[in-house]
């Protein structure tokens, strides 16, 4: 008997080859996933959008004299270049013209915040020394008593399991209370002022939304308002807070500090001061709820939160995009910027950059010489940066070690915004 045939009979038909596999369809282009961050499901969730970008290349160009960074290298570099400036007033008056009409925009635009040197090295000298790093350190027991004070009234608040709102009784109570005592606002104003600044900074989002802008040109007049009486009585009556010095210098040298600049200072100080600290002490407890093992690292070892903290910023900072123009010809990373070109500086992907980082979008706070662009880089890096790590390297640990069976009741909810992201709510329940 012969074998079975192991191949087909000559006679009968070869069977056709399969077809090839389709060609993968190339992602969205740097135009559609830019547009998809301002839609309310981008701002929910950013992070696809920035890789979509970065599929493009570390500076991709959004249309003839607009690009977009999202490399870690050449967002580092563009912040470190005297040759990329800050939006400022001339340049709003040139793309928006109007802006003026808006208190809003005006008080940030006559800070620090969006002013180039000679303006803004002279600014920021004003206020300088009071957040230097010897005396941030200063601050540590201030800080930790106004910490355990908030963990005494959460502690009242969730009595019997009831649920509290992480955000709004703790994590933006301590920043705006500390930023308040160093600027000198009283203490019955302080939730009156974390309200009022959180309208007030929606503005720095962008002019899209004419109602959220009058919104916040409201609440910046009353708080001009509050402003004025309070300047007026620090002269009849000083004290030895940042709103006396400040009243002082303007009083005494208008031409270091006029009254716009006096009232942006305190309006950039309130709001940088306490929103982006809520925003890093809101996602250290969501990442830490959501990954046991940092949450009992964090009611054990002392030095364990610094770098904790650290992570945070790179993996989930509270400001995810900064700007600048050129204002003259120059390059990043080898890719020319002719002069009048538009930056977009995207941090948040720049700290997950892979070339940077490995494995960049897993949570890891054992991560070594990190170096996350969160606070920024060069000229216009964050004041405030050593008193925001300081915060939460404080109230992190105090909270998990007060409440070890701390849980979350619901998912926790994000504001609707982009540049600055943060949580808007999150229950919790700190009783079993």
């Amino acid at each position: 008997m012969s074998p079975p045939a192991t191949t087909a009979p000559a006679d009968l038909p070869t069977p056709p080859a399969p077809p090839p596999p389709p060609a993968p369809s190339p992602g969205p282009s740097v135009t559609e996933a830019f547009a998809a961050l301002g839609t309310a499901a981008g701002r929910q969730d950013p992070y696809p959008h920035y890789e979509a970008i970065r599929a493009h290349g570390p500076v991709a160009e959004l249309r003839p004299g607009r690009l977009v960074l999202t490399g870690y290298e050449e967002c580092d570099r563009a912040l470190r270049d005297t040759r990329l400036l800050v939006q400022d007033a001339a340049g709003y008056d040139a793309l928006s013209p109007g802006w003026r009409s808006h208190s809003s925009l005006r008080a940030f635009t006559s800070s620090m915040l969006y002013s180039n040197p000679p303006d803004h090295t002279r600014l920021r000298s004003v206020v300088n020394f009071a957040f230097t790093p010897p005396r941030i350190r200063e601050l540590h027991t201030v800080i930790a008593e106004m910490t355990d004070k908030l963990l005494d009234r959460m502690a009242r608040l969730g009595a019997g399991g009831a649920p509290v709102d992480l955000i709004a009784e703790f994590a933006s109570r301590l920043p705006v209370a500390v930023i308040s005592t160093m600027i000198g606002f009283a203490e019955e104003d302080q939730v009156w002022f974390r309200d009022m600044a959180s309208t007030v900074a929606v503005s720095t989002d962008g002019f899209g939304d004419p109602a959220a802008l009058e919104r916040a040109d409201r609440a910046m007049d009353e708080m001009t308002a509050y402003f004025t009486e309070l300047i007026a009585r620090r002269r009849r009556e000083p004290r030895d807070d940042l709103v006396t010095l400040l009243a002082d210098t303007h009083h005494e040298h208008p031409d270091t500090l006029d009254r716009d600049e006096l009232m942006g200072t305190l309006m950039v100080l309130l709001t940088a001061g306490f929103e982006t600290t809520s925003f890093l002490i809101g996602h250290g407890v969501m990442l830490a709820l959501e990954r046991p093992a940092p949450a009992a690292r964090l009611r054990t070892e002392a030095d364990f939160a610094a770098r904790y903290v650290e992570e945070i910023l790179r993996y989930e900072p509270p400001v995810h995009v900064t700007s600048r123009w050129a204002a003259a010809d120059t390059e990043v990373a080898g890719v020319p910027v002719p002069a009048g070109s538009r930056l977009t500086l995207v941090l948040a992907a720049a700290n997950r950059d892979p070339r940077r980082y490995a494995d960049p979008d897993r949570f890891d706070p054992d991560r070594t010489a990190s170096r996350p662009l969160s606070f920024g880089a060069g000229g216009h890096f964050c004041l405030g940066a050593p008193l925001a790590r300081l915060e939460a390297g404080i109230a992190l640990p105090r909270l998990f070690a007060r409440f070890p069976h701390l849980a979350a009741t619901s998912a926790p909810v994000y504001r609707d915004r982009w540049v600055v992201r943060g949580l808007d709510t999150f229950p919790v329940a700190v009783a079993p």
